[in-house]
C-alpha cells in the first residue's frame, strides 16, 4: 500500500464508534525503517473554515483491521490526543 492509498482512507474508533479523520501522515523509526505511528488530522472547526488545535498520533500496535476504505483503530482518544505545534 502506498502513503497515497493510505491518506484515503478514514480512521474509525472502534471503540467510540467515532470517525478520527484521515491519515495525514505517519511516524518512522529512523533506526528500523519501520512505521511507529498514523498522524491523523483531527476534524476542523466551524465547517473547515478553521484549522483544528489537535491531532491523533495512533501507535502502529493499535490498529486492529485495515480495510479498502476505512482503517479500524482501537484507542482511548484522550490517550493519543496531541496539541498541534504551530510554527
Amino acid at each position: 500500500m502506498r502513503i497515497q492509498d493510505l491518506k484515503r482512507k478514514e480512521i474509525v474508533n472502534t471503540c467510540s464508534c467515532r470517525v478520527l479523520g484521515c491519515a495525514r501522515d505517519l511516524e518512522f523509526d529512523l533506526c528500523s525503517g519501520e512505521i511507529r505511528a498514523l498522524i491523523v488530522t483531527a476534524p476542523s472547526k466551524w465547517f473547515g473554515l478553521f484549522c483544528s488545535d489537535y491531532e491523533y498520533v495512533i501507535p502502529i500496535s493499535c490498529i486492529t483491521q485495515v480495510g479498502p476504505d476505512i482503517i479500524l483503530v482501537e484507542v482511548e482518544e484522550n490517550r493519543v490526543r496531541q496539541k498541534v505545534k504551530i510554527p
